[in-house]
């Protein structure tokens, strides 16, 4: 069994597709079956169900998908401590960020960290805030940059940043009008929020509960996935959202967006480490530079 059938099975595991996993691994589509059966056929063991032209993982598949992650995260923990070794002239930082932070707030960072090291390559993946928490958590991203509260005690967490959060609707919205905005308003009309799990959604259950207002009594009529579907659904008229300023700034300033009077306290924007692992010097480069970003 050798790393590179793991990387497949894994690739193939998360997409629940051979042509996608082949494509994200830059291989062909040949070469990733052939590795999937070769470990079936080594093993004597079906790791997929094979439905129609989709394909699951059997019980065994489920069982082995957490082995091979955590032996695939070992090996790039081997790999870290000898790109530390040539003194941050190879090697690859691994980082997995929320959405609004990996589309607003870090690619400039990331721009600073590759031409300060251009040998070292960044691979970031972007989810909401518990997707951060658990490739940290599993070893799959050294870094975590996220939005959310978190209470895990294998993480620790810094702050790095401040975000303000805004309430937006449409024009012609109610809530649109200049005065100011009162909890009864918040619960007579229907919001367009981002899926549970979502940093940007917990900061604003959390406001909404330091200011005594239960979220269970707001209607959701929609649960997006990104941001820009929340902005697209507020901006046709789907309801009330509550985003990051530097996410709604361009709708405000097209005026599709109208930000309505109710204040929200600024959120932190945090960075999660493993406690235990090992920590790159990679790593503690780019946040020393966003540090000195921060400070200048």
């Amino acid at each position: 069994m050798t790393l590179d059938q793991l990387r497949i099975f894994v690739a193939v595991a998360e997409r629940e597709h051979v042509t996608r996993a082949a494509e994200a691994l830059n291989l062909v589509q040949s070469a990733v079956s052939t590795a999937i059966a070769t470990l079936e056929g080594r093993h004597a063991t079906k790791l997929f169900h094979r439905v129609g032209r989709g394909i699951q993982l059997t019980e065994a598949g489920r069982v082995f998908l957490a082995e091979a992650r955590a032996v695939l995260a070992r090996a790039e923990a081997a790999e870290l401590v000898l790109a530390d070794l040539s003194g941050l002239r190879r090697g690859t930082l691994a980082i997995q960020a929320s959405q609004t932070i990996a589309s607003h707030w870090l690619p400039r960072h990331l721009v600073a960290f590759r031409r300060a090291y251009p040998e070292i390559a960044i691979r970031l993946e972007v989810g909401n805030t518990a997707d951060a928490a658990a490739a940290v958590r599993e070893g799959r991203a050294e870094l975590g940059f996220v939005e959310g509260v978190l209470d895990d005690p294998a993480l620790a967490s810094a702050d790095v940043a401040w975000d303000d959060l805004v309430l937006v609707v449409a024009p012609g919205h109610p809530l649109a009008e200049d005065r100011a905005i009162g909890l009864d308003d918040l619960t007579a009309t229907p919001w367009v929020l981002r899926e549970p799990g979502s940093g940007t959604r917990s900061a604003f259950e959390a406001a909404l509960e330091a200011k005594g207002l239960s979220p269970g009594r707001l209607t959701v009529a929609l649960e997006l996935p990104s941001n820009e579907a929340v902005q697209a659904a507020v901006a046709a008229g789907g309801g009330a959202s509550v985003l990051s300023a530097s996410v709604v700034s361009g709708g405000l300033g097209a005026g599709t967006l109208v930000r309505a009077r109710f204040a929200l306290p600024s959120r932190p924007f945090r960075v999660l480490r493993h406690r235990a692992r090992y920590r790159s010097r990679a790593a503690d480069a780019l946040l020393a530079l966003i540090a000195a970003a921060t400070e200048a």
